[in-house]
């Protein structure tokens, strides 16, 4: 079993994220492994004004 601190705390350690309408993707924070490292290799993105990620 993981280690909890490394779980990502975006898609909760599953690595797929859904929208309003039920689409499952991969979650953009882990890159769907569901785990982050702890040497800081998490990539911020950029956001809009209203939080939305900019492609």
């Amino acid at each position: 079993m993981a280690d909890r601190n490394q779980h990502c705390k975006a898609c909760e350690g599953e690595g797929m994220l859904a929208d309003d309408e039920g689409w499952q993707y991969s979650c953009p924070v882990c890159g769907g492994a569901g785990s982050v490292a702890e040497n800081g290799t998490t990539k911020i993105m950029e956001v809009d004004e209203n939080n939305r990620l900019l492609d």
